[in-house]
């Protein structure tokens, strides 16, 4: 079942239009990337769903009904430009936005302490946010999105200004957040996060969705049946006994050993390059080139954009 269902959704702002009939399905229980270029309509989509702006058109639905003014209460949103109030202190304000989200002062207070000694925070409750760097502002703005446990959350470029240390601590509560059965909507530009989070995406681009599903699936429609060798240097070409339609990609000699990449024909079977390397070489690898999720995005987008000049 989908926790969000959007069909064929359209906003326009003063003349520029943001989504042109834009229908996607977040499962439940996923982490669903929402992908695009800046200006694509991403924002414009996340705030629809939010109710933040209605669209002008299209229906979206909640868990299975239409979605309504109450359902907000079950989404969590950290929005990419952050707004916390710089001159209040820390723990002042995470308590009154987590009494807003409808936790009760003694609940606010126990699960606030164990986020922020889970974010190494505490000692910074009395502090006023204006001391806290980027960073640290941003695990306290995580912490208040998540506070209510949502069934929903939406994430919008969460890792901005992060350090690895960081990015690594937050992926690991995203994923802990879905393992305990939240929906999450995951919007950046970062696509090795991509690979690493997410079940399913939409690629979105000048307001028109223009790619959707598994992520595994997607890739697999990406490749371009072309191996990896690893072999034992013998001082001549690895492609010197493959067949015409065998296309060697590249080759690299390094010392005692060589690899390379080469295409297969439509229809052979990576057995069948296999079996043809090793009666010629010592084969220490092999390994189907997949695309990653930054090709994928690239060529899609170009493909979009070369589609478009032409009508």
């Amino acid at each position: 079942m989908d926790e969000i269902k959007v069909v064929e959704v359209t906003k326009q702002y003063a003349g520029h239009l943001a989504l042109n009939k834009v229908s996607i399905d977040v499962p439940k229980g996923s982490i669903f990337g929402l992908l695009g270029p800046n200006g694509a309509g991403k924002t414009s989509l996340i705030r629809i769903i939010n109710r933040i702006t209605a669209p002008d058109s299209g229906e979206l639905y909640f868990n299975g009904h239409p979605l309504s003014a109450e359902d907000v209460s079950q989404m969590g949103y950290l929005p990419e430009e952050r707004g916390l109030y710089k001159k209040m202190k820390v723990g002042e304000q995470a308590l009154y936005l987590a009494q807003l989200k409808g936790l009760s002062k003694a609940e606010a207070m126990e699960k606030l302490k164990f986020w922020f000694d889970k974010f190494n925070l505490g000692s910074w409750w009395n502090k006023k946010v204006e001391e806290l760097s980027k960073g640290m502002q941003q695990k306290v703005q995580f912490i208040v999105t998540v506070i209510h446990e949502p069934k929903l959350l939406i994430f919008d470029e969460p890792f901005s200004g992060f350090d690895p240390i960081n990015v690594n601590l937050l992926k690991e509560e995203i994923l802990n957040l879905r393992q305990k059965g939240a929906t999450i909507i995951f919007s950046t530009h970062n696509m090795a996060s991509v690979e690493e989070l997410c079940d399913h995406i939409a690629l979105i681009n000048k307001a028109e969705k223009i790619l959707d599903g598994k992520v595994a699936a997607i890739k697999d429609s990406f490749k371009k049946n072309i191996f990896e060798i690893v072999y034992r240097n013998q001082n001549r070409s690895i492609g010197y006994n493959l067949p015409e339609s065998y296309v060697l990609v590249s080759e690299e000699h390094h010392g005692n050993m060589a690899k390379a990449k080469i295409k297969i024909p439509s229809g052979e079977t990576p057995n069948q390059l296999l079996q043809l390397a090793i009666t010629d070489v010592e084969v220490h690898a092999f390994s189907e080139i997949m695309p990653t999720m930054n090709d994928i995005f690239i060529s899609k987008v170009n493909e979009y954009e070369n589609y478009s000049r032409k009508i």
